[in-house]
């Protein structure tokens, strides 16, 4: 029986979702980390469907202090290197624009990824599965010895 060309195929139509999402690299390339960081805000902030004002107001409201659309620009601006954004505000950026691209630019340069909480119990699980398999060859690699022994 011929598949239905309106139906979707499961196995072949389908892709999982990434585990972590970046940004193009495009959009972040840079000779240096700091200029990474503001080619990253600047994306964030473009890609984030609210204005600059706005995000400023969210991240004071967040913060509790001022926080203005003028140094969201000099945070974005490579040009501005010696105005880099400070981890508090970063992490008000975060919150204000839910871009978790932002944290994994930073986490990806160290070898670590950012994922949801959701699939902790997954890689948990893996790692479970995986010690599992190396037990159980240990313990057949001890029958065997023991079977070579005499003592089974």
């Amino acid at each position: 029986m011929a598949p239905n060309p309106g139906q979707l195929d499961l196995l072949r139509d389908w892709t999982p979702p990434p585990a972590t999402v970046r940004f193009d690299d495009t959009r972040v390339r840079a000779a240096s980390l700091s200029s990474r960081i503001c080619l990253a805000i600047s994306a964030a902030l473009k890609d984030a469907g609210d204005s600059r004002a706005d995000i400023a107001k969210a991240m004071s409201d967040y913060l509790g202090e001022s926080v203005t659309k003028n140094m969201l620009d000099a945070y974005a601006s490579p040009a501005r290197e010696e105005h880099p954004i400070p981890l508090v505000r970063f992490v008000a950026l975060l919150a204000a624009t839910k871009d978790r691209r932002l944290l994994e630019l930073v986490a990806e340069g160290l070898g670590w990824a950012v994922i949801e909480r959701k699939y902790l119990p997954m890689i948990e699980l893996a790692a479970v599965t995986e010690r599992q398999t190396e037990l159980a060859r240990h313990a057949d690699a001890l029958r065997r010895k023991a079977r070579q022994g005499g003592a089974l």
